[in-house]
């Protein structure tokens, strides 16, 4: 009961503050974050009645499984727009911009806080500022999706943005995993090729092969079912089979296998949407099924925000150094990599800010950080400050830099009422 009780007032949270978001003419998805840290530990949660928002990071993390099955819909989302038709003629660019701006972030903001290494040498570790400029690389493909989908965004910034936000994963975790182990030799004193080198190609390339496997069984099933609801229903049940499986992890000679699910679940959307004749038509209709999902798994992320690390003042300024890096990073990789490659202007002046928001990824970074010990328990402190500001901030900023560029109306999205009434 308490459960139920915690989701429904979440999810009402997070839609009548949407409310007022609409009036202030910022991104639904700001709401949720902010309806998520109001009912979350810090603020409603305080009165620790049990049901009535999340009473402990504890409390939150009993949702872990929700949250996991959202970012598993959201990828397959973003697959989705991996259309062959679109890839010969924006393919190129996006995979360039992608690995460009990536690196370019994590080179910035590396070198920034190795600076401060040199400074505070007792507050940010060598180590943590090498990972953290990993972690830099990483954006947040669920806020962007959001903000895309609300305004119904359209035009040749949206149709680069989500490719190059997908492939931001592969390459991160790429990034994260190179300097992850490069940090791990720093503190015992001697290198690991296999975990530096090895181990993060083969979790790229076992996730998509996996998610490959999936999307031809899922679109070969499809075909034996015709009614819309079956359909849908099938779609829903080989997500959730894709997550789960992108969850297995073992050993073989030392040697560590995992899998990304955001990899997994974007390459079985990707194979889908090109192999399946009726796949526009089927994700219209898993959208709207997965709206409160994506409600909850917003209003979730922000009551997990940790605001207990505004009383450390140095996390707090060295956290400020990497999101001002990091956007320079971003925004001047995207730009001179989109001017390089013979974008059109709006992509060269608007891509770098759509690429601010930074969430999930991350986090998942940070987390795993954390096996560093003390060192990594700086990087967690500060990629959660970082989150907490790019969750508030880089939606509006994304919306903005869309409306700029022309794909976005500044009314956005009409309600299904004054459809009917002009009808």
């Amino acid at each position: 009961m308490q459960m139920l009780f915690s989701l429904s007032v979440a999810l009402l949270a997070g839609l009548l503050l949407s409310r007022l978001a609409k009036v202030l003419k910022l991104p639904a998805v700001t709401a949720y974050l902010v309806a998520g840290i109001l009912i979350g530990p810090y603020l409603l949660g305080q009165f620790k009645v049990p049901g009535l928002g999340f009473i402990s990071m504890e409390d939150i993390s009993s949702y872990d499984i929700l949250c996991d099955v959202a970012l598993g819909f959201i990828a397959f989302s973003i697959g989705n727009e991996f259309r062959l038709s679109q890839l010969r003629q924006t393919g190129k660019q996006a995979t360039v911009i992608g690995i460009i701006q990536a690196c370019a972030a994590t080179l910035v903001v590396d070198a920034a806080l190795i600076g401060m290494h040199f400074l505070f040498p007792d507050k940010l570790p060598l180590s943590s500022a090498i990972v953290l400029g990993a972690v830099a690389s990483a954006t947040a493909p669920a806020a962007t999706l959001m903000v895309v989908k609300q305004y119904k965004a359209k035009g040749p910034v949206t149709d680069i943005l989500l490719p190059i936000v997908a492939l931001d994963d592969a390459v991160g975790l790429i990034l994260f995993s190179v300097s992850f182990g490069v940090a791990k030799g720093l503190i015992s004193g001697k290198a690991d090729i296999l975990s530096i080198v090895l181990e993060p190609l083969l979790e790229v390339v076992m996730s998509l092969a996996l998610g490959f496997i999936m999307g031809v069984i899922f679109t070969f099933s499809e075909r034996f079912f015709h009614s819309r609801s079956k359909r849908l229903a099938m779609s829903v049940a080989f997500v959730l089979l894709t997550v789960a499986l992108s969850m297995l992890k073992f050993e073989i000679c030392g040697i560590h296998f995992a899998f990304s699910s955001l990899l997994v679940c974007m390459m079985l959307g990707t194979v889908f949407c090109n192999m399946c004749d009726f796949s526009e038509e089927l994700m219209d209709r898993l959208d709207r099924w997965t709206a409160p999902l994506f409600v909850l798994f917003f209003v979730i992320s922000g009551a997990e925000l940790e605001l207990g690390i505004f009383s450390d003042m140095m996390i707090v300024l060295i956290g400020v150094v990497y999101i001002i890096t990091r956007c320079i990073g971003k925004y001047y990789g995207a730009r001179f990599s989109a001017k390089a490659t013979h974008c059109e202007p709006n992509i060269v002046k608007y891509l770098g800010i759509t690429l601010f928001p930074q969430a999930g990824v991350a986090l998942g970074m940070a987390i795993k950080a954390e096996a560093l010990g003390a060192p990594g328990a700086v990087v967690a402190n500060i990629t959660l400050f970082s989150v907490l500001v790019y969750e508030l901030v880089g939606p509006y900023l994304t919306k903005i830099s869309l409306m700029k560029a022309g794909e976005i109306t500044p009314e956005g999205k009409v309600s299904a009422r004054k459809r009917d009434e002009n009808k």
